[in-house]
């Protein structure tokens, strides 16, 4: 018999629960019965759902749905290097409010201007859309931000991605260029594809 009601989100807000159509009452049933358990301020989660292994990107992405996943968590997410973070590393817009992410292990960086969206692709896990920086424009932050990183994580991850073929030369090129840091990476990009 099928149900009149829609299916259960992984995740979910109380704010949200007109878009998904399930009234107040109802959500409140759902967690007195163990159906949702709160996993922090204004955030809930169906505990018996097939989760995915980016389930806490989803969550993070609940609380900051404008953030970016870039560097290092990006850098293992495109599988480049061996630098895996124990934080997941988002850029926000340089003019919004640092969020309130309660336990989330999070380190926030610093993005402006048409760095919001060059080299941006969308990706979606356990119904959450989320946005991560591409390959390219991966390894040409960590060159922007080599002075906080250090130029050896920076090195590693252009020789990386160009010998494992993830991106090539002449996008880390083209992708510097529009990122405004093409002489600063010029110089390394011509070593490694000499």
């Amino acid at each position: 018999m099928k149900s009149n009601h829609p299916p259960i989100p992984t995740l979910l807000r109380p704010r949200d629960l007109p878009l998904v159509g399930m009234s107040t009452h109802r959500f409140r049933g759902l967690v007195r019965s163990g159906a949702y358990e709160r996993v922090s301020r204004g955030l809930y989660l169906n505990p018996v759902a097939d989760h995915s292994e980016l389930l806490t990107v989803a969550e993070v992405f609940m609380r900051v749905p404008k953030a970016i996943v870039c560097l290092y968590s990006a850098l293992e997410f495109h599988g480049i290097g061996t630098q895996w973070p124990k934080k997941l590393w988002i850029a926000i817009d340089r003019r919004a409010r640092v969020p309130r992410l309660g336990d989330f292990d999070v380190r926030i960086v610093r993005f402006s201007g048409p760095l919001l969206t060059e080299g941006i692709l969308d990706r979606q896990s356990d119904g959450v859309p989320w946005r991560i920086t591409s390959p390219a424009r991966t390894v040409v932050d960590c060159f922007r931000y080599r002075r906080k990183f250090g130029l050896d994580a920076a090195l590693e991850a252009l020789k990386d991605g160009i010998r494992s073929r993830i991106v090539s030369p002449g996008e880390l090129s083209a992708m510097a260029v529009r990122c405004r840091i093409g002489s600063v990476m010029r110089p390394y990009l011509e070593a490694v594809s000499a």
